[in-house]
């Protein structure tokens, strides 16, 4: 197998992280969860349109809505998360400035899904 490197590549020690598959199937797996969730969200999003906030914010506790605002929530974050990751990879060649940006965009990502979580806990455990 080794013949079929590059002799520069076998030098620099540069090949497989063995993480390929593992994101592929991870993006995969959301977009799929995403086929069902984006359209129970614009339907719920479209049936809220008019309700005053105590009936919104009640529609919102009930628990198989908390439960799937939940799931497409994390689905999204964790789709553009990993989405955002193959860009930077792709596009940005400077070392320094690949890390810094996988950095910020984890963190954020991280930050931006437990807002959500709190907020949706909040909305069902307090109604």
């Amino acid at each position: 197998m080794s013949r079929l490197r590059h002799p520069w590549a076998v030098a620099r020690g540069l090949g497989s992280a063995k993480e390929g598959v593992a994101h592929w199937w991870a993006q995969r797996v959301s977009a799929a969860a995403l086929l069902f969730l984006v359209p129970w969200f614009v339907i719920t999003a479209v049936s809220l349109i008019g309700l005053d906030h105590a009936n919104a914010r009640a529609f919102l506790a009930e628990p198989m809505n908390a439960t799937l605002m939940l799931a497409f929530v994390l689905a999204v974050t964790w789709h553009a998360r990993l989405g955002l990751q193959v860009v930077i990879e792709d596009y940005i060649h400077t070392p320094w400035l690949e890390v810094a940006l996988q950095l910020v965009v984890k963190f954020a990502y991280a930050l931006a899904a437990l807002a959500s979580v709190v907020a949706i806990g909040r909305i069902a455990f307090t109604a």
